[in-house]
């Protein structure tokens, strides 16, 4: 894969090896919900530590990059308790294409043809995207393409659904997602179908985790011609070709 300049803007795929984005992109995860009408509970300068709640103080939004534990997003729902928690580097469009649905989950659905909210089921988001699935003693696995990133679904524990990733077991490419009993159905498909959407997301090439780059699809944003996205395409097909060894008829398409 060829190097680029370290603030170079470049289009990745999949989404659950480009890393956070919180550095590279303008995707926002808060900014909807105070417009609104979400209160500010509890903030720090400099975006160090936000609280946001409901109107009706159902559910909390918590941004805290100061946690040792690396779990730097909560949303926390109350009456019945439930609570979602994504680690560092989960990428920032599946997390924003969640808490940005939360206002139509509770009936307000002022803006809700500008936000999609996804209609599949968990299962079927990762069906899908592609994904493989092991069924298990209690749940089911569902398994990425490349194998970097499963969600494992077990019912009857504290997390029913729990995502892992990484590369090589490579520190930097660590990320993990849980949703606890009660989650509702909704929240945890519109994460699933938004992290494996096919669509590149945009990152600053310093921003993907080094050990990604010979595992993900990486093309610079504009170019002449065809167009970045369009190169990136061409990019994903030839990269899924040549992983799953297939022949150009047998390409996935949706």
């Amino acid at each position: 894969m060829t190097r680029f300049a370290p603030t170079k803007l470049v289009l990745v795929s999949p989404r659950h090896l480009a890393g956070s984005g919180l550095g590279s992109t303008n995707v926002d995860a808060l900014g909807p919900l105070i417009h609104l009408g979400w209160t500010t509970v509890e903030k720090l300068p400099q975006g160090r530590y936000i609280l946001l709640a409901s109107p009706g103080g159902e559910i909390f939004v918590e941004f805290d990059p100061l946690r040792q534990d690396g779990l730097w997003w909560t949303i926390s729902h109350h009456e019945p308790f439930w609570q979602a928690q994504f680690s560092r580097q989960t990428p920032i469009e599946a997390i924003s294409a969640l808490t940005q649905a939360l206002p139509q989950m509770l009936g307000d659905d002022q803006y809700a043809d500008r936000i999609p909210v996804t209609d599949q089921t968990t299962a079927n988001a990762a069906r899908a995207g592609g994904w493989s699935v092991r069924g298990t003693i209690q749940g089911a696995t569902w398994t990425s393409p490349d194998g970097h990133c499963t969600a494992e679904h077990t019912a009857g524990t504290e997390h029913v659904w729990y995502f892992k990733h990484s590369v090589l077991d490579g520190f930097d490419t660590h990320w993990n997602a849980t949703f606890t009993l009660d989650t509702p159905e909704r929240v945890t498909a519109q994460f699933m179908a938004h992290l494996v959407d096919d669509r590149p997301v945009l990152r600053h090439f310093e921003d993907v985790p080094t050990l990604a780059h010979g595992a993900a699809v990486i093309t610079p944003l504009s170019l002449g011609g065809l167009g970045g996205h369009t190169v990136h395409a061409v990019e994903q097909l030839g990269h899924s070709l040549t992983s799953a060894g297939r022949s150009p008829g047998a390409h996935r398409r949706r």
